[in-house]
């Protein structure tokens, strides 16, 4: 399996985490720290994906800051998903605890925002499926 079809495969997990959190909304009560977490997954593949493209093994890491640094080279007009990369950041590993974040549903808007905007800036550098 070749870089492109390895970096597709990055990109429909991203794609899947950020889909299960657009359905999580239909759940009652919200279960807002799962939305974010997927959130924070989405953007995290889709970050590894472009990694994969430019033949970069991605580190085994949920940090957002770092695998953005990593991807700074690669991609034109990065800094204009640093902020929603920031965000999403903190929603990697603590929302998988009771107790260790309190999320609001505000937080929960905030994180698919962020999400979707940030798989739309990076998703067009990725080749097309076929």
């Amino acid at each position: 399996m070749d870089e492109q079809e390895y970096s597709l495969e990055w990109l429909t997990f991203a794609e899947m985490d950020l889909g299960s959190a657009e359905h999580l909304l239909t759940y009652f009560p919200l279960p807002l720290e799962i939305i974010c977490f997927h959130c924070q997954q989405s953007v995290e593949k889709c970050l590894k994906g472009i990694l994969v493209l430019q033949k970069t093994i991605p580190p085994k890491t949920h940090n957002l800051e770092e695998l953005y640094i990593l991807c700074e080279p690669f991609v034109s007009n990065i800094e204009n998903i640093k902020i929603k990369c920031n965000i999403l950041n903190k929603y990697s590993v603590m929302p998988r605890y009771p107790r260790e974040i309190m999320i609001t549903e505000m937080d929960v808007r905030e994180a698919l925002a962020c999400a979707k905007d940030v798989l739309n800036f990076l998703k067009p550098l990725f080749p097309v499926k076929q």
